[in-house]
């Protein structure tokens, strides 16, 4: 697979483990560390893609989870940057 996707993780500990999830593509995984659970998901992450890649299909998912091509490199995909980031509370 021929493709560079900068994406966002979040990380949260949970029951004594860390779970990091990519929140525009829903893929997430665990470790014992922030690190481990870094690595997972980076493995995760792309074995989503090449599944995604095998069904014909990258593409289209990238582009609805936010995703956009770099224009002047067609492989390259950036994540949407968000103008604010902030918790709320109801």
């Amino acid at each position: 697979m021929n493709i560079h996707l900068e994406y966002r993780v979040e990380v949260f500990e949970e029951d004594g483990q860390y779970v990091a999830l990519c929140p525009e593509l829903n893929v997430s995984s665990f470790g014992d560390s922030v690190e481990e659970a870094k690595r997972a998901l980076q493995e995760a992450v792309a074995l989503f893609l090449e599944e995604c890649e095998s069904m014909g299909t990258l593409h289209e998912v990238l582009s609805e989870a936010g995703f956009t091509p770099d224009p002047d490199q067609p492989s390259h995909w950036r994540c949407r940057k968000p103008v604010l980031t902030e918790r709320a509370t109801l």
